[in-house]
């Protein structure tokens, strides 16, 4: 008879995923920028702060010899980010701490630097309406930032005035003209992000006092002043010498539609040319290759109800193709059936290195560029099963540095040798966290004969004699996969609790190539879901899994399938669904990006799929979770499922208003939950419901709840 306990034994020793504020304690790397003489590394560690209620930012310099330890280059409470290298070595980033220099005022995120000789970080720039990012060209003096303006503002002054009559008469209206009008957690507007250089200003007044170490004073000048809204979220890359930016601009369409076009933006004139502008595809720009002759593309057909989008690599000359208003635009790599993320150019200008989700893990691969496009080869360069991120090379071309994960650790830095595809995990801010239980790669087969991968994490103990609970994790997008470290969902937080947890990869998902893509467009609830059950079949049928204790999970996407499932099926004891899509047709037109989802969901579609219409089948115990400023599935969508659920479900509320039904709601989270005494709080109540209903125990509800 199988074991009904959970599987935790009494000598397995603790680890930070079995004491959830050990486990948000846990440094937290992410972003990597490399010297430009190949000396120096500099990534930014999130730590939990005094109090457990946010996280702080710091840069650290790692070394990318693997020599020296890691140490820490900047300290506040506000935090640091965006590290970018100037040509002369100088880091610049951004904080929100205030000017020792100027402590007057609200302080805002302004532009900072650290020099390359030692000494203090100080600011260089700050302005009322703040700074969002900044970039600098690899191998000349050039320096841009990425702000926002009020629109209308005629001057850095005048912004400045219209910002403070908005502050003092307590103005928080926004007049919109052009859609969408917020983005994820944020509304957009009243500001319109520009391009600015940052260049010398006026000199200090004569007979001023100065002391040696005293800098000149710098100024904005607005590259982008025609931009409107246009470059909200868009992708940038400056040429080595930093005479042009090529961005991504969002361009207006009939009936609230968009597209992403291509321009180049001349720094010297501050003019801007359009490269690339057709119908139904969007432009988004990679590296420029070091010699300046080439920019790498990627584009993105859009997609149709029966099409899913295709995205594919391009290269463009320039800068010719500036001068003259048009490029030849030559296809990349074309027959390779993978989406890749372009990353880094090797020094000498003859591949390209890249990206890309490929069966459970995202890879570094190296792309030829030779004269003759038929002569193009795709070569892997990492051979583990993990993700890469933040990919850059050094100078000779040698070595490339980048962040690696996995289900089995979290980012950390680590050099890659170009010509074996060794790699080396550099000196860290912080030990790889210890976990116990293990990971299995398994697959299923689907109806069509299809490959149905997944990821199994198994707890300490699991086997046929003591079988563990399993929880089915669906993931988001729906374009992505399980193949690395995620934080917000982290596997071996259950696993700790004794389940094994199942993160499987159902149509599409990425990484499979683009017909895997294809089985599941428009028809979600069809081919994704009898996939993940395949999975779930082949899970439960073995030894070391209780297909009578099982319960199904997911977020965004995977919160819809969820959905989905509980109006299919009964098999699952419990389900969890966060952030989730209930009502197709009241989606699609509420979401914040309507102009992308509707080119998919067709009424007809959103009527076939829709979980909301199956209400009356659900007889599963549903834990609901929604955050109020989640703009990408708004908050109706939880609040609809909520009453449905309680109004119509076989499990609705009785006379006496009791259901086993459960809704955790956050009134001032987003999409993802990031405050970590609320993913605390999350763990918490997701541990109490699966106890109570896959293991009938009773867990005690995280005591912040005040219950």
């Amino acid at each position: 008879m199988a074991n009904l306990e959970p599987v935790i034994p009494d000598e397995r020793p603790l680890t930070p995923f079995h004491d959830i504020d050990h486990y948000l304690s846990i440094p937290r790397v992410s972003g990597l920028a490399l010297s430009p003489d190949g000396g120096r590394l500099v990534t930014t560690v999130a730590t939990l702060n005094g109090k457990g209620t946010e996280f702080a930012t710091a840069l650290w310099e790692l070394d990318p010899a693997g020599q020296k330890q890691a140490r820490r280059i900047t300290r506040s409470t506000k935090g640091e980010a965006g590290a970018a290298f100037a040509a002369n070595g100088d880091v610049y980033f951004t904080s929100g701490r205030p000017d020792p220099e100027s402590p007057e005022g609200d302080p805002v995120n302004a532009l900072w630097l650290l020099p390359a000789d030692g000494g203090e970080a100080r600011v260089v720039l700050t302005r009322p309406g703040g700074v969002s990012s900044v970039l600098t060209a690899r191998n000349a003096d050039a320096t841009f930032v990425v702000a926002e303006v009020l629109a209308g503002s005629e001057d850095e002054e005048d912004d400045a005035e219209r910002r403070k009559s908005r502050k003092d008469n307590k103005v928080s209206a926004i007049l919109h003209s052009e859609y969408p009008v917020r983005y994820w957690d944020a509304d957009l507007g009243p500001g319109q992000p520009r391009i600015f250089a940052v260049e010398p200003g006026k000199e200090q007044e004569p007979g001023k006092p100065a002391t040696v170490d005293s800098a000149a004073p710098l100024a904005l000048r607005n590259l982008t002043p025609e931009a409107g809204p246009r470059l909200r979220e868009a992708e940038t890359a400056v040429s080595p010498d930093g005479q042009t930016i090529y961005a991504s601009y969002a361009k207006p369409l009939a009936k609230a539609d968009s597209r992403s076009i291509l321009v180049a933006v001349d720094v010297a004139s501050g003019t801007t040319n359009v490269l690339l502008d057709q119908d139904g595809m969007s432009y988004f720009p990679g590296p420029v290759s070091p010699d300046g002759k080439t920019l790498v593309v990627v584009s993105e057909r859009d997609s149709t109800p029966h099409q899913a989008p295709q995205v594919k690599l391009h290269l463009l000359d320039v800068p010719e193709g500036v001068e003259r208003g048009a490029a030849r635009l030559a296809p990349l790599a074309h027959d390779w059936d993978r989406w890749a993320k372009p990353a880094a150019w090797l020094p000498d200008s003859s591949a390209l290195l890249v990206t890309a989700d490929d069966d459970g893990a995202s890879p570094v691969f190296r792309i030829s560029v030779p004269a003759a496009a038929a002569e193009v080869s795709v070569t892997r360069v990492t051979q583990d099963a993990s993700a890469y991120t933040d990919v850059v090379i050094s100078p000779e071309g040698r070595h490339a540095y980048a962040l690696r994960s996995s289900y089995e650790f979290p980012p950390e830095a680590v050099r890659i040798d170009l010509q074996t595809g060794e790699t080396t995990r550099l000196p860290a801010p912080a030990d790889r966290p210890a976990r116990s239980g293990r990971l299995e790669r398994i697959a299923a087969t689907a109806a069509d004969g299809s490959r149905v991968p997944a990821y199994l994490a198994l707890p300490e103990g699991a086997s046929a004699e003591s079988p563990a609970p399993m929880l089915l994790w669906i993931h988001g997008g729906p374009l992505g996969s399980w193949n690395a470290w995620t934080w917000r969902w982290n596997p071996w937080l259950l696993t700790a609790k004794g389940y094994a947890v199942l993160l499987p990869d159902p149509a599409l998902s990425t990484g499979y190539g683009q017909n895997y893509i294809q089985r599941g467009w428009g028809a979600w609830g069809k081919t994704p879901f009898t996939d993940l059950m395949a999975a779930t079949d082949a899970a439960v049928s073995r030894p070391d899994i209780d297909p009578e204790r099982t319960a199904a999970m997911g977020g965004s996407f995977g919160g819809y399938m969820a959905n989905w499932v509980a109006g299919q099926t009964d098999r699952f004891k419990a389900i969890v669904t966060h952030a989730s899509l209930w009502a197709l047709d009241q989606f699609g037109p509420t979401t914040d990006a309507s102009q992308y989802w509707l080119k998919e969901m067709t009424e007809e579609m959103a009527m076939e799929n829709s979980p909301h219409l199956h209400v009356e089948k659900i007889s599963t115990p549903m834990l609901v979770i929604h955050g109020d400023k989640d703009y990408r599935v708004p908050i109706g969508e939880g609040l609809r499922l909520w009453y449905e659920l309680l109004s119509k479900s076989q499990l609705a509320a009785d006379q006496d208003g009791r259901t086993p039904h459960r809704f955790l709601y956050f009134p001032d989270e987003n999409h993802w939950v990031l405050q970590p005494q609320h993913a605390k709080v999350w763990y918490g109540v997701v541990e109490h419901f699966l106890a109570r209903n896959v293991l009938d125990q009773d867990v005690p509800l995280p005591a912040e709840l005040g219950l």
